[in-house]
């Protein structure tokens, strides 16, 4: 029997070593998987189109009317007219209530990103974040914004597919070789589950999820929603649609054929649906119409739905900066708004142009071009135009990860490789086209010079596994098109050596040679690169250096760095710092950085960064609303934590009956023969030994041991370093708080308070009102109680379901916490109630981040278990 349960243990542990391996590499597991979908894709393509050759795609792009392209064009600018309501609903569902030019802008450019770089909710969500973060939307409600237009849209594309599925299955059936009966049945069981939702959430009833409760929309909204969301797909099915040729499928049939497309290209996680998207189209349709028509028709589809939008969304940010000297308010606050979204949108159109650039060298010259070409200009200047055009499509698509992130060496090395690939356009193939939109990106770029200003070497960015993967993907896309494009080409090893204008296929497999190596080239740099930033403890010189910015600014929590605990990381200047700690996988930073405020942006990029080179997540811990803005930049997801308490001393006086309680408390302590003194940096080291005595019988009387990172410990130097607060009995000291202070004047606080097992009852009361009175004497305008953790944590029906948890745990969690004595203890002192956020990057778990800031705090599992 022994045996057998060793086995079991065996098999136990290797099976959760299996899913720790899976969840630590999760990310490039992912993206290698997408890889490997998109390589089968092209493969799929490559079968389907067989038959098809590049010359009969080109002749019927060629033959598309222009009472096509102009259907096209009105069928585009409903749908994106109809997917800002798709914003304007989930802000009227959360209770909020946005200016609409803001609205639509912010809308437009999520939708012009998220169908362009793919990843929707991601991609759009960034932009989203970043834009409604300066609009005063705080991280949950933009959180459910996001929620509610993902998941309205993926409803919604489930029942406009199913509903036209069942009426038309007869149709779609024979093209995908499924039966009618088992189409029909299959949408008719998502359209009775889509119903029963309805049903379950109409009047807005809560469905309750164990711990969780969510609030369903009501029939209104439910309503409402589905028409938008059904507008939108028929609009943007229907771009594609009046792009085809004549054919025999009628348009209800291509609407369920289109709306499962989109499905399967977003379920897939390709970049945009690449590849996927046009599978289906070409599976489902090419029995009903020509391949050559079809993929030309997907070709003009991409320029008119995806590549339009995110140019016009460009224009009109762009028109914004350059009216940036306009008074009003109203220009002012959208210019704001376009600030914050132009990084994101010219990184998003660099990766666009990038992706062209390779492409074009892989495609042929149109051939009166290349005659032209040859009259006037040699063919080693014609080849090398055309190699390094696709080298620098590559560097567009480095240089536009740099530019989501402000680099200013991105927007450099994006600004030389557009002027040169637009020079070198003209000279490979005189592409007017491909030269046109390289301009317009860099007048993009020059518009909006200002907004790059982080000082960071492009070189130094480790490139994530999603990038790595668009990277693959397009070169695998680059092999399809070459492989599709020369397909009756016979290779030969003498392809490589010959240069001549009308050998285009050698031009296209030496450029694809040139973007495989280089490619291979930035993938192994980033994958093997050392650690560019490791943490150590803080040194005497940089402790010092800490401390004398702490002393000129008002956040009193910032002595904490006295402790010498933590690591260090300055600015710069050496003007502001960010302290943190190092938790199993977790870089957390605490509090916002300290110091000269326009340091701060720059100290988050840098921590996240060398977090990310590191192999680890950055996290924020306990930050301020003024820095969630700055988090959403560096692409760091925020969740409430709780609330911290501050307290007025201007209007703090003992006076009136909501004091009542503390005024008899503190008449109590003082006929108890309480005295309250406050001794001076200087003279603690005189009474240090009675202060350890204390400290020590309350660990000993709680059964704890001293925490760390965001507490302080009874360190003497740390103690002897601000001014303590003591309570003496009978002239011996049976209580003491040192208090944390800054030369600002602006906020006192306390860190340790510590009493001996027989101090009076209510002394922990009489301590904190004689030093806020300490305070407002000596100038303090604030002081700060500290933080009720899960505090104010939503109890809506329609909260995230980080703060569904975080208030059933403040409820219910008295037994592995005292949350609600806390929080009333606090309230006692009548403060006010700032909200304190936790932020993660990379889109990492919540709680694995908030479990490594509580093991950091207590030093480890053993310290937690112990209290």
């Amino acid at each position: 029997m022994s045996g057998h349960g060793n086995l079991e243990e065996m098999e136990a542990t290797d099976g959760f070593s299996f899913r720790a391996l899976f969840r630590r590499y999760r990310t490039p597991l992912t993206a290698a998987a997408t890889l490997v979908v998109f390589c089968l894709v092209g493969y799929a393509i490559m079968q389907l189109t067989n038959e098809v050759r590049y010359d009969d795609v080109v002749g019927a792009l060629a033959a598309t009317r222009p009472s096509a392209i102009l259907l096209a064009l009105l069928f585009t600018a409903l749908s994106f007219l109809s997917l800002v309501f798709y914003d304007l609903n989930a802000i009227e569902y959360i209770g909020k209530k946005l200016p609409f030019p803001h609205v639509a802008l912010t809308a437009f450019s999520a939708y012009a990103v998220g169908n362009t770089a793919g990843f929707g909710a991601l991609s759009g969500g960034a932009i989203r974040y970043r834009a409604y973060t300066r609009l005063g939307l705080s991280p949950e409600d933009i959180g459910r914004i996001i929620a509610f237009v993902t998941l309205s849209f993926g409803l919604g594309l489930a029942a406009v597919a199913s509903i036209a599925l069942i009426i038309i299955a007869s149709e779609i059936g024979p093209l995908i070789g499924v039966s009618a009966f088992l189409l029909r049945l299959m949408a008719g069981s998502i359209i009775a589950i889509l119903g029963a939702v309805m049903i379950i959430g109409r009047e807005g009833r809560v469905l309750d999820l164990g711990a969780v409760a969510i609030r369903l929309p009501d029939s209104r909204t439910w309503s409402r929603q589905f028409l938008v969301t059904a507008f939108d797909i028929a609009a943007s099915a229907s771009v594609l649609y009046v792009l085809l040729p004549q054919t025999a499928i009628g348009w209800p049939a291509f609407l369920a054929v289109y709306a499962i497309a989109v499905g399967l290209g977003v379920l897939s996680h390709v970049p945009a649906g690449l590849g996927v998207f046009e599978t289906v189209i070409i599976a489902s349709l090419g029995s009903a119409v020509n391949i050559d028509a079809v993929l030309g028709s997907l070709v003009l589809y991409r320029l008119i739905y995806h590549v339009l939008p995110l140019l016009i969304a460009v224009l009109a940010v762009s028109a914004t900066e350059l009216r940036r000297f306009v008074d009003h308010p109203a220009a002012s606050s959208v210019r704001r708004i376009g600030g914050r979204l132009m990084p994101q949108l010219l990184s998003t159109l660099a990766l666009l142009l990038g992706v062209m650039l390779v492409f074009s060298s892989v495609t042929p010259t149109p051939d009166q071009n290349l005659e032209f070409l040859s009259n006037y200009l040699p063919l080693p200047m014609v080849e090398g135009a055309h190699f390094l055009s696709s080298l620098l499509g590559l560097a567009l698509v480095v240089a536009a990860r740099g530019l989501g992130q402000r680099l200013d060496g991105a927007w450099w090395v994006a600004v030389f490789s557009a002027v040169a690939a637009l020079t070198l356009s003209l000279l490979k193939a005189i592409a007017l086209v491909e030269a046109a939109f390289l301009a317009f990106l860099i007048f993009g770029l020059f518009v909006s010079r200002r907004l790059f200003t982080r000082h960071a070497s492009l070189l130094n960015q480790a490139m994530t596994a999603s990038w790595l993967m668009a990277i693959a993907v397009i070169v695998v896309g680059a092999v399809v098109i070459l492989l599709f494009v020369y397909r009756d080409v016979e290779y030969s090893n003498q392809l490589w050596w010959q240069f001549e204008f009308t050998a285009e296929a050698p031009r296209g497999l030496r450029a694809l040679l040139g973007i495989t190596i280089i490619s291979s080239a930035i993938a192994i740099f980033s994958l093997l690169r050392p650690a560019t930033f490791r943490p150590e403890p803080a040194t005497e010189e940089a402790l010092a250096r800490a401390v004398d910015i702490v002393r000129k600014q008002g956040n009193a929590d910032a002595n904490l760095v006295r402790m010498g605990d933590k690591s260090i990381m300055f600015s710069e200047k050496s003007d502001a710092f960010i302290m943190y700690g190092r938790q199993g996988r977790s870089w957390i930073a605490l509090f916002d950085p300290v110091g000269d405020h326009r340091a701060v942006q720059e100290l988050v990029w840098r921590f996240v960064e060398a977090a990310r080179a590191a192999g680890c997540r950055a996290v924020f811990y306990q930050i301020s609303p003024a820095l969630l803005s700055h988090c959403a930049d560096a692409g760091l997801r925020a969740f409430k934590l709780g609330e911290l308490a501050v307290a007025d001393l201007r209007t703090f006086e003992m006076k009136g009956g909501k004091w009542a309680n503390l005024r008899q408390t503190a008449s109590r302590a003082q006929r108890d023969g309480l005295e309250f003194a406050v001794i001076e940096p200087q003279d603690v080291p005189v009474v240090i030994d009675d202060l350890a005595a204390v400290s020590s019988a309350w660990l000993e009387h709680h059964n704890a041991k001293e925490k760390g990172f965001s507490l302080g410990a009874f360190d003497p130097d740390y103690v002897s370093s601000q001014p303590v607060g003591i309570l003496k009995k009978d002239g011996k000291i049976v209580a003491f708080a040192n208090i944390l202070v800054t030369e600002s004047r602006e906020e006192g606080t306390i860190d340790l308070m510590r009493f001996s097992p027989d101090a009076p009852k209510g002394s922990m009361d009489f301590l904190f009102v004689q030093i806020m009175e300490y305070l407002r004497g000596q100038g303090f305008t604030h002081f700060n109680l500290g933080m009720a953790p899960l505090s104010g944590m939503s109890k809506r029906e329609a909260a995230p379901v980080w703060d569904r948890i975080g208030s059933t745990v403040f409820e219910h969690g008295e037994r592995f916490y005292n949350f609600k004595g806390l929080r009333a203890f606090k309230s006692k002192f009548h403060p006010h109630w700032q909200p304190r956020y936790l932020a993660v990057s990379g889109g990492g778990n919540p709680m694995i981040a908030l479990m490594d800031a509580t093991f950091l705090i207590g030093g480890g599992l053993k310290g937690v278990v112990r209290k």
